[in-house]
């Protein structure tokens, strides 16, 4: 939907209302570039309907970091890998 300014101004609660059920509202000003009302990204549904959830910690207790001796492993596979002009001269074959 597009509207003008003024019609912006007189009906804000019903375009704001309609934003939030996920309608691009567009405001137009003269000599002016246009506006798009939206709702927050967080306050929006998701396709399905259902609330979004905050995704800080969402994977706690569930994803576990690799022990010391793990990442080591990881870097020794990681550098065997390399060719010999891109090692650290202590890590050259």
């Amino acid at each position: 939907m597009t509207v003008n300014a003024q019609y912006a101004a007189e009906h804000f609660e019903d375009l704001a209302s309609a934003a939030d059920k996920g309608e691009q509202i567009e405001i137009e000003r003269p000599g002016k570039p246009t506006l798009a009302l939206v709702s927050h990204p967080a306050d929006r549904p998701t396709s399905s309907g259902r609330p979004r959830r905050e995704l800080w910690g969402a994977w706690e207790g569930l994803v576990e970091a690799p022990s010391q001796a793990e990442w080591d492993e990881i870097h020794e596979e990681f550098i065997s890998t390399l060719p010999d002009a891109f090692k650290h001269p202590n890590e050259a074959a």
